[in-house]
């Protein structure tokens, strides 16, 4: 689906913009600990732009709803985990830390759904 194609390009620009903005904006201004939150949500960003690249691809030749889910979920992930780590990152608010699982359990719905799409249809 070209929305998903287009959802992994702004993400994928994101999380390289945002990586380049903890290493050298937020490196003086924020704790290790905090940093390292910070790139762990950029790593987390990314590698799931990538799956939803690869799940754009897969659906010119898998239409599926569990395709077109499994999408979601990646996209829905990358907002609550790595959304919500940006933010406790920055502000130290242990709330949206709590949220973070949530987007962890998006991206592992997200997988589940692209094996079963991947092993049914092709």
């Amino acid at each position: 689906m070209k929305l998903f194609l287009i959802l992994g390009a702004i993400n994928g620009f994101l999380a390289v913009a945002l990586g380049a903005f903890g290493a050298h904006g937020l490196e003086a201004k924020l704790s290790e600990k905090a940093l390292g939150t910070w790139e762990k949500a950029v790593n987390y960003q990314m590698f799931h732009t990538m799956a939803l690249l690869v799940t754009g691809l897969l659906m010119t030749k898998i239409q599926s709803g569990g395709m077109m889910w499994a999408g979601w979920m990646f996209f829905i992930g990358i907002l609550l985990f790595s959304g919500s780590l940006y933010i406790y990152s920055t502000t130290g608010i242990k709330t949206f830390a709590m949220i973070t699982p949530f987007g962890g359990v998006a991206f592992l719905i997200g997988w589940v759904l692209l094996g079963y799409a991947v092993v049914k249809y092709l």
